[in-house]
């Protein structure tokens, strides 16, 4: 391992004993992990709504009465994964079968003519992009300390 591989292995939090901060490093990766799954397990019940199937089918969502609450169970299942760290790499892929049709369905950025309407989209569409990063961040890395995995050695 050359030098600077060395240096960001040992990374400690400044003005911390290295026990204290090899746990504040696994308490804030927990603290991550919990953050993200919230937005897919708070937004999962949208899924489940009148409303939100009638405006899906709007937005030319095929068989939206079927696929908007299979996407809803894909998001919470996923969310409930990774909040417990349960199988948290499964959890992660199931993250990346809901982000990857909803972000090119429903964030089409390049189509709307209201330039206020495509910016909002193409935000819309980065916060997916980055959602989708750390999805696939889980499933290369697993859910890390303070898990089921971890305490199932997964």
């Amino acid at each position: 391992m050359n030098e600077r591989a060395t240096e960001r292995s040992n990374f400690a939090v400044p003005g911390l004993r290295a026990g204290s901060a090899r746990r504040t490093r696994d308490l804030l990766a927990a603290l991550g992990r919990v953050l993200f799954a919230t937005i897919f397990v708070r937004g999962s019940f949208d899924h489940f709504s009148r409303p939100t199937i009638a405006y899906m089918s709007q937005q030319g969502v095929p068989f939206a009465s079927v696929l908007v609450p299979a996407a809803g169970i894909l998001a919470l299942l996923g969310g409930l994964s990774l909040l417990a760290g349960y199988r948290a790499r499964l959890g992660a892929a199931l993250l990346v079968l809901f982000l990857l049709p909803v972000t090119l369905v429903m964030h089409r950025f390049w189509e709307p003519q209201d330039p206020l309407w495509a910016q909002i989209q193409f935000t819309m569409f980065l916060k997916n992009l980055g959602l989708l990063g750390g999805a696939l961040f889980v499933m290369r890395s697993g859910a890390g300390p303070f898990s089921l995995d971890e305490q199932h050695g997964r």
